[in-house]
C-alpha cells in the first residue's frame, strides 16, 4: 500500500506540471509518452523478445486501437487543463472506470450490477453539476470551463477505450512489452497531432525539458507503472479506490502551487463524481 500511495502522489503532479509548461499541450503529451517509453525499450527488447515474436496481426490491431485511444486521451486531457480548473479536469478524467464499465457492457457483454448502474448514474450527475453549476453560479475558474470539461470528458472516454482495447492484448503479453508496444503506437499518433498542429519539437528552454522529463518520471514511470505492478499484488478494487486520491492530491497541489481555488460547485460535483466512481468500482461482480 505504501507503493500505491507514492504512485498516486506521483500521478497527482501530472496536471500541475502540464499547467506549468508553456509548450503546446500536444508537445508536452508527446514527450511525456516518448520519455516514458524509451527507458523501457531496451529492457523489453532484451528480456521479452519471445513476447514480441508471439504477437499476431490481431494483437497488433488491438495495440493500434489501444495506442490511438491513449493518444487522444493525453491530447484531450492536456489541452483541457488550459481551459478549466485542475480540480474539474482531473476529477472528470479520473471517471474513466465508469466508462470502462459501460463500454464492457455495450461491447463485451459483461455483466453490470445494480450498484455499478447506480455508480455510473451518480458519476454522470456529478459531471453535470461540475460543468453547469459554475455557469449558473456566475463564478468561473479557467478561460472556458465548459469547453475544458468537455475535453476532460473526452479524455475519460478515450482512456476507457484504451483499457478495453488493451484487455485482450494484456491477457497474453507481459507488462513491459505491452506498455512498450502500446506506448510506441501512442507516441507515433501524438507525433502526428504535433505536426498537424504546426508545432516545433525543438527549441524549448531547459525548464520545459525538465517538465517533459518530470511528466515521464513522475506520473509515467513512478506513477502508472507502479500501479500496474500493484495490480499483481493487491485486489484491483483496492487499487481502483486508491486512485480516487489523484483528484484530491491534484486539487490540493493546485491550491498550494498555482493558488487555484476550486468553486463550490466544482467541490460538490467532484465529490459526487468520486462517490460514483467508488460505487462503480465496488459493484464489479
Amino acid at each position: 500500500m505504501v507503493g500505491v500511495g507514492a504512485a498516486v502522489l506521483a500521478i497527482s503532479t501530472g496536471a500541475i506540471l502540464v499547467r506549468l509548461s508553456e509548450a503546446p499541450s500536444s508537445v508536452a503529451a508527446f514527450y511525456r509518452v516518448l520519455f516514458t517509453t524509451l527507458p523501457l525499450l531496451p529492457v523489453a527488447l532484451w528480456r521479452y523478445r519471445e513476447d514480441f515474436r508471439r504477437l499476431t496481426p490481431r494483437d497488433l490491431g488491438f495495440a493500434v486501437l489501444s495506442g490511438v485511444a491513449l493518444a487522444i486521451h493525453f491530447a484531450a486531457w492536456f489541452e483541457s487543463l488550459s481551459w478549466t480548473s485542475v480540480a474539474a479536469s482531473v476529477t472528470i478524467v479520473q471517471a474513466q472506470p465508469v466508462f470502462v464499465a459501460a463500454g464492457a457492457w455495450l461491447f463485451l457483454q459483461e455483466t453490470v450490477t445494480r450498484r455499478m448502474t447506480v455508480g455510473i448514474a451518480v458519476a454522470v450527475c456529478g459531471v453535470v453539476v461540475m460543468s453547469l453549476g459554475d455557469f449558473l453560479g456566475g463564478v468561473l475558474v479557467g478561460a472556458a470551463p465548459l469547453y475544458g470539461n468537455a475535453l476532460a470528458l473526452l479524455g475519460a472516454v478515450t482512456a476507457a477505450g484504451y483499457v478495453l482495447a488493451g484487455r485482450s492484448l494484456r491477457a497474453r503479453v507481459s507488462l513491459v512489452p505491452y506498455v512498450v508496444v502500446v506506448y510506441a503506437v501512442c507516441s507515433v499518433a501524438l507525433l502526428g497531432v504535433v505536426l498537424a498542429g504546426g508545432h516545433s519539437l525543438t527549441g524549448y528552454p531547459m525548464d520545459e525539458w525538465a517538465i517533459f522529463a518530470g511528466l515521464a518520471l513522475g506520473p509515467g514511470l513512478f506513477g502508472h507503472t507502479v500501479i500496474n505492478w500493484a495490480l499483481g499484488h493487491l485486489e484491483s478494487s483496492v487499487v481502483s479506490v486508491s486512485m480516487l486520491g489523484e483528484p484530491v492530491g491534484a486539487t490540493l497541489l493546485a491550491l498550494v502551487i498555482l493558488a487555484e481555488v476550486p468553486t463550490g460547485y466544482t467541490v460538490a460535483g467532484g465529490t459526487v463524481v468520486l462517490v460514483g466512481i467508488l460505487l462503480t468500482a465496488q459493484g464489479r461482480p
